[in-house]
């Protein structure tokens, strides 16, 4: 039975974070059906920051309770440079990372990855043995990325996260999904983000179409049903997995997450 991966992004930017509190919550999500999480490096009251320590303390909470997948993200919208924003690579536990696959307009923001920043990112990556999850906001992105991979040694089996509902970037539609979809390599893995998601039939055709990854949790979206947002992160996980289920699939564990994209636990 084919086994899809449930990545969770729990934390919403700018939101505080209590890390005792977050993992109680992510161990409730892995026993609902995640495998993977991913967070970026911030300070307790949700602000990012160069400084890995306090998501260092987050994970370090999350793995007493769960081996989920750690994945760190080295995004967002900030004044840091790419060897600022690749600091929490050095936390010796971490499997996947993000790897941003060029500049967008996100938001009313610029969210600048310039071919020199995701070289830096993609060897950062490549040199500790960690998974790359690119994120691609647009077809062309996939583009950058062959050019890269072309240019350095780059990890295998490439994993793309498609994102989707930005201001600026792609939008949620079967038409936009299935030309992004058509442009991934065939030997590549793909999954998707929904970022404001305000309903569960765009994830289910990601994964009618293939994704081995969908992501969720507050960092895209609280939305759980019509005028009802989620007060915990698991409560999205245990819907996620339900239509995953009622779709004739299963939900990967972390160990078999591992499997699926050929990671080492640290």
């Amino acid at each position: 039975m084919r086994k899809v991966i449930i990545s969770l992004a729990p934390v919403k930017a700018g939101t505080p974070v209590d890390a005792a509190e977050l993992a109680k919550d992510v161990e409730k999500s892995v026993k609902a059906g995640a495998a993977m999480c991913h967070l970026h490096c911030r300070k307790p009251d949700g602000s990012l920051t160069p400084d890995i320590s306090y998501m260092v303390d987050c994970f370090e909470e999350i793995l007493k309770r769960t081996d989920v997948v750690v994945q760190a993200s080295t995004g967002g919208v900030s004044d840091m440079n790419i060897a600022q924003r690749c600091n929490p690579l050095s936390y010796e536990k971490v499997e996947s990372a993000s790897l941003n696959g060029g500049s967008t307009n996100l938001g009313e923001n610029v969210y600048i990855n310039s071919f020199d920043d995701i070289r830096y990112c993609a060897d950062a990556v490549y040199r500790r043995g960690i998974l790359p999850e690119t994120e691609v906001f647009d077809i062309g992105m996939l583009y950058n990325m062959e050019l890269v991979k072309g240019e350095q040694p780059f990890a295998e089996p490439m994993l793309f996260n498609l994102v989707f509902g930005h201001k600026g970037g792609m939008q949620p539609t079967p038409e936009m999904l299935s030309a992004f979809r058509s442009f991934v390599p065939k030997d590549a893995l793909w999954g998707v983000t929904h970022f404001g998601r305000d309903n569960w039939t765009f994830l289910a055709m990601a994964v009618a179409m293939g994704a081995s990854v969908v992501r969720v949790g507050f960092e895209d979206s609280a939305y759980l049903a019509e005028g009802e947002a989620a007060e915990y992160n698991y409560q999205i996980v245990e819907k996620t997995a339900a239509l995953i289920r009622a779709m004739g699939l299963e939900t990967a564990s972390p160990e078999e997450a591992r499997e699926i994209l050929h990671l080492k636990k640290k």
